[in-house]
């Protein structure tokens, strides 16, 4: 962990700001390192190698003449490859956008350049940010780096797989269903999902190019190493628009837990609906023993939404609403069918609960789609007395560690495997549910390793606006012992 790409960014722009280190050399060997392994992960998709060393050179001139720009000044970091970064290929793992290359800047990118950062390049994501293994015709098939067998997760997992090769110090990602929490989760990074609204989406494929509405559900946030950078990137990339600056400024609440003997922790580990892996549960009731060890108080809460059977047919329907308007007429005709038949479809396989609500999202008209998010701003209500118990609620990201490669078409013949027994695909969703559904920050955290040596984490939920709440909890874990980032051992 000492090898200058394993340094925390916060590390780094110490070394920067004390001229131990110059953006020259940080910029170099980040380049050595992609250079030696990123033909083996894939992590990595487009660089701009000549762009980053001159803006690197000219980071450390203006810092010796006194002129430091911003929080991130001549620190590098690459970007998922769906944020438009002008003069740089944005393809979004899609063969008609290969050569697409934007004229403006994406909100998100804009501030990482304010702030002095250098975009080094872009991490690969799946066809349109659509899947949880990231894959295209464009770039090919990106690698977990714990176990090439297996993938690191998507949309973001070009993203992860970087920063748990030692790519890049930090990277900026995107989640709708999980697409941050679960290649953390795959890769044993830090993720953060922020609270609804809290990063500029405009400049993000999907949607289409020029796109400047915010799409439902979706938000951008901050992977890291650590929890000290999740809380420095989200800083940076947080806030309003342009257009909205003049009316309002973002104020994050500080955390409310600044020791684990003050934390109040809810616990939600199990539920009928979507079984977890037991070597992960046992995984995660050995940390709650652990924090119960160390005073923290450890709670089962109950509450009529810590209901998966609750949770899933809003999220479902608000979610295959929000894809469905990318769908061709084909494949929306083919969600009728399984609407209709949403009754009978566990008689060719698992299914996952709620899909049919789903297939119903995708053709709905607008007045059903409004008394769904209706419902769903009724139960963001109610689940905000919850955190009046308790600090932060913890859960599973997904049903399993990393998955092995599975790119069979179409995708609902995908089968995942609990506790040896085959699962629906979209299972992958259940857990990363209720924080996306309800807006609420939800932190995914590396809290251990299986037999195998496959790393895990845990997502951290906290009450709207709390995000600070929730990347602080990790970063008390790191301190504890209890959770922290560990390099694969074959890179």
């Amino acid at each position: 962990m000492d090898a200058i790409y394993y340094q925390p960014a916060c590390k780094l722009l110490q070394q920067l700001e004390s001229g131990a280190l110059t953006s020259e050399q940080l910029v170099q060997a980040l380049l050595v390192r992609i250079q030696e392994h990123n033909p083996l992960v894939n992590a990595v998709v487009t660089l701009d190698k000549e762009g980053a060393l001159e803006k690197a050179r000219e980071s450390d001139r203006l810092r010796a003449a006194g002129r430091r720009t911003g929080p991130l000044h001549g620190l590098p970091l690459t970007v998922k490859d769906t944020w438009e970064v002008a003069g740089m290929t944005c393809t979004a793992g899609a063969p008609a956008l290969r050569h697409y290359l934007p004229e403006r800047q994406a909100d998100v990118i804009q501030r990482l350049e304010d702030a002095g950062a250098i975009i080094l390049g872009k991490t690969n994501v799946p066809l349109y940010a659509s899947d949880v293994q990231s894959y295209n015709k464009v770039f090919g098939v990106t690698q977990n780096p714990y176990d090439p067998s297996r993938t690191p997760g998507g949309s973001s997992g070009g993203a992860a797989a970087a920063l748990a090769s030692g790519f890049t110090p930090l990277e900026v990602g995107s989640d709708l269903a999980g697409s941050i929490r679960t290649p953390a989760h795959f890769c044993g990074v830090f993720g953060h999902k922020p609270s609804r609204g809290l990063v500029s989406f405009r400049g993000h494929i999907p949607g289409p190019p020029g796109t400047e509405s915010q799409p439902d559900l979706a938000e951008g946030g901050p992977l890291a190493r650590n929890s000290q950078d999740l809380e420095l990137l989200l800083k940076v990339i947080a806030g309003p628009r342009p257009a909205d600056s003049r009316n309002w400024n973002l104020s994050l609440e500080p955390s409310n837990i600044e020791r684990l003997e003050q934390a109040r922790i809810g616990v939600w580990l199990e539920d009928p609906l979507c079984p977890v892996e037991n070597e992960l549960i046992e995984g995660y009731r050995g940390l709650t023993k652990a924090l119960e060890g160390r005073g923290a108080l450890v709670t089962t809460p109950t509450h009529p939404l810590l209901k998966l059977e609750h949770i899933l047919p809003a999220y479902f329907n608000l979610l295959g609403s929000l894809i469905g308007t990318s769908l061709k007429p084909g494949m929306r005709r083919q969600m009728k069918w399984i609407a209709r038949l949403d009754r009978w479809l566990h008689l060719l396989g698992p299914v996952t609960p709620g899909i049919g609500e789903y297939a119903r999202g995708v053709n709905q008209p607008i007045h059903e789609w409004m008394q769904w998010s209706e419902k769903r701003e009724k139960m963001r209500a109610a689940i905000t007395p919850l955190f009046n118990d308790i600090d932060v609620l913890l859960t599973p990201v997904t049903p399993t560690v990393a998955i092995p490669h599975d790119h069979t078409e179409p995708v609902f013949k995908r089968r995942i495997t609990v506790g040896g027994k085959p699962k629906a695909y979209m299972d992958q969703f259940c857990w990363i549910a209720m924080a996306t559904l309800l807006g609420l920050p939800a932190t995914s955290i590396p809290v251990g390793r299986t037999r195998d040596g496959l790393p895990y984490n845990i997502q951290v939920i906290g009450a709207p606006g709390k995000d600070l709440t929730t990347i602080r909890f990790g970063q008390l874990l790191e301190e504890a012992g209890l959770a922290g980032f560990t390099p694969p051992a074959n890179l």
